[in-house]
């Protein structure tokens, strides 16, 4: 099963991901990560993902904490 698991996930972060359109009233996610010099995040439903985006911190929003960003 975790050999399974692995594999799985070796395919995901291998492939380009597929966005697919937001589907009724279901529930959304975010997933979201800041660090010292980049953003991301991942707008998901039912475990698809809807949009995602990431970029580079500006000079002057490096010296924010991450909670502020």
């Amino acid at each position: 099963e975790c050999e399974k698991s692995f594999q799985e996930l070796k395919d995901r972060l291998t492939s380009t991901p597929i966005l697919t359109l937001p589907v009724g009233t279901d529930g959304f996610v975010v997933y979201y990560e800041a660090s010292g010099i980049r953003l991301g995040c991942v707008l998901m439903q039912n475990g698809k993902v809807i949009a995602c985006f990431s970029r580079q911190l500006k000079i002057h929003e490096k010296i924010y904490p991450t909670h502020d960003l």
